[in-house]
Order: structure tokens, then sequence, then C-alpha cells
């Protein structure tokens, strides 16, 4: 049977145009963490094989001294031959530099919504409004879509002056749900609940890498990184050697590491028990 080979692309956008690059004799890497609250989703990507120019050229481009100041996003897909690529991370890119010899090599990290951190707004939403609305009017200052899974309701006296991104965590305080930024997604959903819809079966035929493990919060489980995974969705564990653990899950947070050219290509959930 003809091994089924993993694919990883990085796209790389300045000024509206993204280059990719994914030729299979490139050594790439991308380790990161999602978190289904308000905090910055984070990447780091080492690519190794590049040429000189290609280097010079994003280490000029996305250093903080270059006059062009408009975001510079970084696309991570992976993926199988059999399936195609997904998209892993989208981000701003916040840093780019040189690997130390002997190793020529190009790091760049990201941050989710990155360039909206610094971007001072101030609005208000009345003396009531519903939830729905607020969410909408905060994907559209940050520039995404909306995924609204929350029970509406009726927010009292809701202002905002500062950061555009920091709506994320005022928008999950006023409300009491959870609220975070899945790449280009505004999600809104009820606390503690799943993503309707969004359910995953895990076991050791569906890719679970070793064992769950328990902890103080819910359960940690890794496996390989596939599409159907969603940051805010549900896990249902069926474990072999640790039945203790088995039941329905919401994932909390999703680290990942994908690598070309070694053994990694895993997820890490942390999750909270149904």
């Amino acid at each position: 049977m003809a091994l089924d080979l993993r694919l990883i692309r990085i796209g790389i956008e300045v000024l509206g145009r993204i280059q990719w690059y994914d030729d299979p004799r490139m050594n790439i890497k991308a380790a990161g963490t999602k978190y289904a609250n308000p905090l910055q989703n984070d990447c780091t990507v080492t690519m190794s094989g590049l040429s000189r120019a290609t280097r010079d050229f994003l280490l000029t481009e996305t250093s903080p001294f270059n006059d062009n100041r408009t975001p510079k996003r970084l696309i991570v897909q992976a993926g199988r031959v059999s399936t195609g690529t997904f998209n892993l991370f989208t981000g701003d890119m916040i840093s780019a530099e040189p690997g130390g010899p002997p190793d020529v090599n190009l790091i760049l990290k990201a941050k989710t919504q990155n360039a909206q951190a610094g971007n001072i707004i101030s609005t208000s939403g009345g003396a009531t409004s519903k939830l729905s609305g607020l969410a909408a009017q905060v994907a559209r200052d940050l520039g995404v879509s909306l995924d609204f899974q929350a029970q509406d309701k009726n927010i009292a006296n809701y202002a905002h002056t500062g950061a555009a991104l920091r709506q994320v965590q005022k928008l999950q305080e006023a409300g009491g749900v959870a609220a975070y930024i899945d790449d280009d997604i505004l999600v809104v959903k009820d606390a503690g609940r799943p993503l309707s819809g969004r359910i995953q079966i895990l076991n050791q035929k569906s890719g679970m890498v070793g064992v769950p493990k328990i902890n103080e919060k819910g359960l940690s489980v890794q496996f390989l990184v596939g599409p159907e995974t969603v940051l805010g969705g549900a896990l249902r564990i069926e474990s072999k050697f640790n039945k203790a653990a088995n039941g329905d899950y919401v994932i909390n947070q999703l680290a990942f590491d994908v690598q070309s050219h070694a053994t990694p290509f895993f997820y890490t959930a942390l999750c909270t028990r149904l």
C-alpha cells in the first residue's frame, strides 16, 4: 500500500499578494497553540532550504524598520496527499530572523490579529444592545467573519475605548460567554459548551497517539493532525487503555506540531469534560 505522504505549505502575504513555499526538498517545521479564549493564538515556523535571495526578501519585508507598515500575514497549511491541505494557522507576523550557523534557517513568528492589538478605537452600544449585534460589530472592526453560537441576551451600556483586539475580551466578559478568534473567524459560544455539530470520535483507529491523560481540568490527548478537528469543538474519547477517560469533551486549547522531515505531525488538545 502506498504511503499517504504529508503536505505542509507556508504562505506569506505582503501587500495583498501571497507567496507559497511548499517545495518537498525544504525542511519545514511549524508549532503553535490555539486558545478558545481571548488569548492570541501563536505560531513559530522554521524553514530550511530557502535561497539566499528569498531569505533576504522575507527578512527585509518583515523587518520593523521597513517603510511598509501594513500587516504581513503568515498562513500555515497542512494535510495529506490523498486529501489535500487545510488551514492550520493564520496570523500577523511579528518577527523574522535567521537561524544560527551551521543551519541556514529562517524563523518566522506570528500571532492572530496582532495588527489589531495596536489599532485604537472607541465604540459604544447604547442603553441596551443584543449580544449578537455587538459580536457582529466586533467582527467588522477586526475584519473577520462571525460564528455566533451563544444564547442571545441584552447587554446594558456596552462601551469600549482601546485596542480593537481587546474587544474580544470585553465581549466575553459582558456576555458571560466564550469569545475567541480562530484564524479569520470570531467565535462566540456558550461557555463550557462545544460548537454545534462539531464532534470528532477519537480512538486508536482514528489517529489517537498514546494514552489520554486525565488532569485537574479534564483531559490531555495527542492525535494526528487532520481537518476534522476544530477549536471549541467536541471530542469523543474511546480509549482501550484508559477507559476512565472515555466520554465527551470540549477542546479548550489546541497545540500543533508539524514537520515535513521528522516524526511530529500531531495535535495536543486540552479538554474539559462535558
